[in-house]
């Protein structure tokens, strides 16, 4: 461990990861009393968590591998993600059409089933038979395709649901520190040094912590090795998953779920009020997980895999924006397909020493059982309770009167009858009761300063900056928001340069 370094702090736990997992932990851990900190090597969901398929969901197709645990496990928690997020998770209508050759109708009627009730389901509409000529989501589809099935999930801002868990770690007395990396880590009967390099300064600096948490993603098994200097053997394939997004495909607010011919499924889905988000590849993936992008090959399998079912094809040509992630998936098995390798997640507890635990797999649908699960693990060895509180309190934004998205969007636009409906839409599903923080006391669009493009003010970058570590245009208008997709290409670059210009200081722990 390098000289320089100088201990600052004590800890109880150090969390590395600032993915979905470790915002998750961290929240969890902070809630019960320990005194948490929780660094990410990038900006918050940098990888993958800001690279999902935007759902919260049983996973229809896990059922195909048996894995009913998982999918009852997943299905339960989509209502409690709704309680304590409703601003930025909502409940989304899939539609399924039927082709014959691909799937007996038998099956997925049995698969909806089990779907419908397996989860305990009280607020989702349950699944049923559509007639594709007659229903509106048939319009834009084959005319052969005669009939289909619609079932409930939901959707998430999957990126906000990483910041938010984070803004909760520091209301409950917890540190957060995004572009930190945990360079080493040094074990002894009772604590760990942990070294960490601020990645934009290099500073360096030393923290003591009774316990580190491993939720590095797809880094899990080379953090363990290079900075924990430790061997272990563990199995984790690395899988990449592409997605793409094109103009708007269809004109109702309902989703697609289409099988392909390899035997996977492919989703079409509303995306940002102007376009339609169609996803996922399963690709084995090498390399650095940071790199990773779409391919021409992925591009085109989305585009002819749901070309087979809308009447107006896509192109490569037509694709304004795509986005990769790479997933640590945990598996025994010499399962050589990579979309039948188990989503479930493993925990590895070493307390042969100062605590260590690692997280192998998981998904954003199943974080906070896997969040609780992973502290009721380590709470034991630090003096902290067992408890299951995550799902019972709102998430930052999310405590609207009665979980009520709609009458709280009436209220913010009848309290501000100057902001544009799908401003004020958007603001709302994407800070929900924050937004009072971020408007103030702004009575027109003037008083929210600089005009970006399209609804972006300088008031939002404010407080993206000031509550929500954004250090960087990217931070602000892929991660933060989505709203980069709105802006033109001069537009997102005067973005880059408001917070170049702002004098951001960096945390130490």
């Amino acid at each position: 461990m390098s000289s320089s370094a100088q201990q600052t702090n004590v800890y109880d736990v150090v969390v590395v990861g600032g993915g979905i997992n470790g915002a998750g932990i961290a929240r969890d851990a902070a809630g019960r009393g320990l005194k948490v900190l929780l660094v990410e090597q990038g900006d918050l969901a940098n990888y993958t968590s800001s690279a999902s398929t935007k759902l919260v969901h049983g996973g229809l197709r896990y059922l195909e591998y048996y894995e009913f645990k998982l999918v009852q496990k997943a299905l339960a928690e989509r209502e409690v993600l709704m309680g304590i997020a409703p601003h930025i998770i909502w409940p989304l209508r899939f539609v399924m059409p039927h082709v014959k050759a691909l799937r007996p109708a038998w099956m997925i009627r049995m698969g909806l089933f089990l779907y419908d009730h397996l989860g305990g389901r009280k607020k989702l509409a349950g699944s049923k038979g559509v007639n594709l000529q007659q229903h509106e989501a048939g319009v834009p589809l084959d005319d052969s395709l005669k009939k289909g099935f619609i079932y409930s999930d939901c959707w998430v801002q999957d990126s906000r649901l990483v910041v938010l868990n984070c803004m909760d770690v520091e209301a409950r007395g917890g540190k957060v520190m995004p572009r930190t990396r945990c360079t080493d880590a040094e074990r002894s009967a009772d604590a760990w040094q942990v070294e960490l390099t601020d990645t934009v300064s290099g500073q360096i600096q030393t923290v003591t912590s009774r316990a580190v948490i491993n939720a590095a993603g797809p880094w899990v098994a080379k953090f363990l090795g290079e900075a924990m200097h430790r061997n272990d053997d563990k199995d984790v394939h690395l899988v990449k998953g592409s997605h793409i997004v094109v103009p708007s495909m269809f004109d109702h607010d309902a989703s697609y779920l289409f099988q392909n011919t390899d035997g996977r499924v492919i989703f079409a889905i509303p995306y940002e009020q102007r376009f339609t988000l169609i996803g996922t590849t399963d690709v084995a993936y090498e390399g650095n997980p940071a790199d990773a992008e779409a391919s021409d090959e992925e591009i085109e399998y989305l585009c002819e895999a749901v070309n087979r079912y809308f009447k107006q094809p896509i192109t490569p040509a037509d694709v304004v924006w795509t986005y990769s992630g790479v997933r640590a998936l945990y598996d025994e098995s010499d399962e050589e397909n990579v979309s039948a390798v188990s989503r479930d997640y493993s925990l590895d507890l070493d307390d042969s020493a100062a605590p260590v635990l690692s997280v192998f797999g998981g998904k954003i649908t199943t974080y906070r059982t896997l969040a609780r699960q992973a502290v009721d693990r380590v709470a034991p060895l630090l003096g902290a309770e067992i408890t299951d509180w995550t799902g019972k309190v709102a998430l930052p934004g999310g405590d609207m009167p009665n979980e009520d998205f709609d009458a709280y969007l009436a209220a913010i636009q009848q309290s501000r009858p100057w902001l544009p409906e799908a401003m004020a839409w958007r603001l709302v599903r994407n800070y929900g009761t924050a937004v009072e923080t971020m408007l103030g006391e702004a009575g027109s669009l003037a008083d929210l300063g600089e005009h970006f493009g399209s609804d972006l003010y300088e008031a939002e970058l404010r407080y993206l900056a000031e509550y929500e570590w954004a250090m960087t245009g990217e931070d602000a208008i892929w991660r933060r928001s989505r709203i980069g997709l709105m802006l033109e290409p001069a537009e997102r670059e005067r973005v880059s340069a408001w917070f170049a210009g702002q004098n951001t200081k960096r945390a130490t722990a």
